[in-house]
């Protein structure tokens, strides 16, 4: 027996002989170590290396779900229970609230009390109300949490009108501007430069911005991103507040790293004066927040910036297994870019699990309710509903998922978003809906609705709908997708009810948000792909997976497009056993199915040609000194020497007629205008019955594809594209330019 009569401890299990503990789901309530060394038990030996690294400059590139805070709140707590670094010396810095709980309950549990875990705003919020007094003088101004309401307050100064969603969006504009540490005078610049899509004319953005802050000055308040910018105000101008608070904070470690703003950065780089004690954590495969000015450059930079750093990678994934790991790594192999060039290949630690499952479905009603039917069968099963999670790409899509989950009578909750119906602009609708059924027959406006969809579609454009979706992302993106989800289901429902009226659809309304109020403990997750960050669950279906959605049709530059790819890569790495991947042909029951499976799935779906997916058999490991890094997990791109022609979607080379037609392989995705397409169908009939001709005599089909998919707007760019001769364009030219131009072709036009 051990002294006090305590049973002896058992050796600890080393790294070889399984004694790794899984990274996720440990005990609510483990037992705290009893020395600095059994801190260090059950790491793996990258993890151990993270952990007793305490000195110099640390860059930890962590793959999803290979333990990275575990890694470095052990470090931490190592550190501390060594008699290394004093608790009250260390300051780790997030960018969540949940985030910044969760690493001071882990070191609660690893016995390293003391320790500050903030996020970046809350400590310097902290230091800001210390110092404020002695720096300024009075006390700090009132922080006002939510800007909304100065920044309309802007607007009326300025005479400018903005609706509630261009004031949200406006608002996300000032606080871009700010983090980024553009000033009012900089920002249309700036802007152009980042290739931002300005929900206003930049100039009047800039007005905005200007009297927004000229109004927090004399009301003497500030906002959230000021807390950052004056702390950095204080601490530049400041030298003796700076050095008091060097000498409080020794040792940095920051998480997400590859989510950091230059303004972060900066408060960062006070922190630390001319000292290196600073361990950061990140992974540039998950930068999915550069809307908000994140950026990676900081974490790639990390080595040249300190050349003398140790670098760990760690890459063994605890929470998924092999299946879902190499999709992962497929997935990121064909990224481009320089994040790409230093991605991680993770390698799984788990047992072999299922397959990933990919589906296709004729249409979105079907799609959502065969992932109802699977959600089903895993209750059955006995995955508790809390281990699953439906993941989409905007929020929009939440609403046919919240219906099937609830006519199948499974509890779900929803993330990051308010429920379908009720946001702001669903209820707006609803209401004008109910107005028009009651009074509908002296409208005016329902003169010329002849259905029951048609009379949707004119109550719904008074509130902002439009038939061709608004330009880029946004509050104004947001309210344009959630009135298409009403003009949709009334388009079903008609077609479901030919009989049904007004009144009908306004009663279908209120029974579906009756019946959506599920409870919310124990529901399956419905979430989108940004708020699922940070997230895991054991089964996980990701949805709406078509060209279009998945990447969103507004995202066109390839550091867009890239984007896209990191985010789908986040949704896969959630899942920890079970990966279902889905897309629909078509939005609606009997639409036309034009819809093409995500670029992004090409040559790692099954079907979807191309030589598929390797491991490289890549590792983690440590790094240390001055030196290069070479990139981690680089490939050559392959090119083709004798090409007639290659896809502009996959690169691949061509030599089919009617794949260098279209310049694009058969499979490739297509980012075809579906109305253009049916339009130029409806001309080519009308001038082959003129003519007295097949169709195909006019333009093939897929010359009509290749029309519409390249929308020419001069005939220069018409005669580029194959099947389209001088003789075709001397006669039709004019008229499909004005089609593709959204010209309506009279009588006299068509006989031509």
């Amino acid at each position: 027996m051990s002294p006090c009569g305590q049973a002896p401890r058992p050796p600890p299990g080393t790294w070889q002989h399984g004694g790794v503990t899984a990274a996720t789901h440990s005990s609510l309530f483990p037992q705290v170590p009893d020395s600095a060394d059994a801190v260090l038990d059950g790491l793996d030996p990258e993890q151990r290396e993270v952990a007793t690294a305490l000195h110099g400059p640390v860059c930890v590139l962590a793959g999803a779900g290979t333990g990275k805070t575990r890694a470095i709140t052990h470090r931490i707590a190592y550190g501390v229970r060594a008699g290394i670094l004093q608790p009250a010396s260390v300051l780790a810095v997030t960018f969540t609230n949940r985030a910044a709980g969760e690493m001071r309950g882990r070191l609660r549990q690893l016995g390293a009390t003391g320790v500050q875990a903030r996020t970046f705003h809350s400590a310097a919020l902290r230091q800001l109300q210390y110092f404020w007094p002695k720096a300024v003088g009075g006390p700090l101004p009132r922080l006002v949490e939510r800007k909304i309401q100065l920044v309309a307050d802007a607007a009326a100064a300025c005479r400018i009108r903005l609706d509630r969603n261009e004031l949200r969006d406006v608002t996300g504009e000032i606080e871009w501007s700010k983090v980024t540490q553009t000033v009012p005078a900089d920002y249309a610049a700036a802007a152009a430069k980042a290739g931002r899509d300005a929900p206003r004319d930049p100039a009047e953005i800039a007005q905005l911005y200007g009297a927004y802050e000229e109004l927090k000055r004399d009301r003497s308040v500030i906002d959230f991103e000021d807390v950052l910018l004056l702390a950095v105000g204080v601490l530049q101008d400041r030298h003796d507040i700076a050095e008091q608070v060097r000498s409080q904070y020794q040792h940095f470690v920051v998480d997400e790293y590859q989510d950091v703003s230059p303004l972060q950065q900066r408060l960062l780089e006070l922190w630390l004066g001319d000292r290196d004690s600073l361990c950061v954590v990140g992974d540039a495969s998950q930068t999915i927040y550069s809307f908000t000015g994140a950026t990676p450059d900081h974490l790639l930079n990390f080595r040249t910036r300190h050349p003398g750093a140790t670098v760990v990678k760690l890459v063994r994934d605890y929470r998924s297994t092999p299946q879902v790991v190499h999709l992962a790594n497929g997935l990121l192999s064909q990224a481009r870019g320089r994040a790409a060039e230093h991605r991680l290949e993770l390698i799984s630690q788990r047992d072999p699990g299922t397959e990933p499952v990919y589906t296709e479905y004729t249409d979105e009603p079907a799609e959502a309710e065969g992932a109802a039917r699977r959600i089903r069968a895993l209750l059955a099963d006995g995955v508790p509903a809390s281990e699953i999670a439906v993941l989409f790409r905007t929020n929009s899509q939440s609403e046919i998922y919240e219906q099937a989950l609830a006519d199948a009578g499974v509890p779900y909750q929803l993330r990051g978003a308010e429920r379908f119906f009720e946001r702001q602009e669903v209820r707006e609708a609803g209401a004008a809906l109910r107005g028009a059924a009651r009074f509908g027959a002296n409208d005016s406006l329902l003169d010329d609705a002849v259905d029951l969809p048609s009379q949707v579609r004119a109550v719904l454009s008074t509130k902002g709908w439009t038939t061709n979706p608004p330009a880029g992302s946004g509050a104004v993106r947001d309210r344009w997708e959630s009135l298409a989800a009403l003009v949709r289901l009334a388009e079903d429902f008609a077609r479901a009810r030919p009989e049904a009226t007004l009144t009908d659809l306004v009663a279908e309304l209120d029974e579906r948000a009756s019946a959506q109020h599920a409870p919310t403990v124990q529901g399956v997750t419905l979430a989108s792909l940004h708020a699922a960050k940070g997230l895991e669950w054991d089964a996980v279906f990701l949805v709406g997976l078509a060209e279009g959605m998945m990447p969103i049709t507004y995202a066109k530059t390839d550091e867009q497009i890239e984007e896209e790819r990191r985010l789908l890569y986040v949704g896969i790495t959630r899942a920890r056993l079970h990966l279902s991947l889905s897309w629909a042909l078509s939005r609606s029951p009997g639409g036309r199915p034009n819809r093409r499976p995500s670029r992004f799935l090409d040559g790692l779906r099954p079907g979807s040609g191309g030589a598929g997916y390797r491991a490289a058999g890549g590792a983690g490991g440590i790094e240390r000194g001055s030196g290069g890094e070479a990139p981690a997990g680089a490939r050559p791109r392959r090119r083709g020497s004798r090409s007639p022609a290659r896809c502009r979607v996959c690169g691949r080379t061509l030599t089919e007629a009617g794949e260098m037609k279209l310049m694009r392989c058969e499979d490739c995705p297509s980012d075809m205008d579906e109305g253009l397409y049916e339009r130029l169908r409806e001309w080519r009939s009308g001038q082959a019955k003129l003519l007295g001709q097949p169709p195909y005599c006019v333009f093939t089909d897929k010359t009509l594809i290749a029309i519409a998919e390249a929308a020419p707007d001069e005939e220069g760019d018409l005669a580029r594209i194959p099947g389209v001769g001088v003789r075709k364009l001397n006669r039709f030219g004019a008229d499909v330019l004005a089609i593709c131009a959204g010209q309506e072709l009279g009588a006299d036009d068509e006989s031509n």
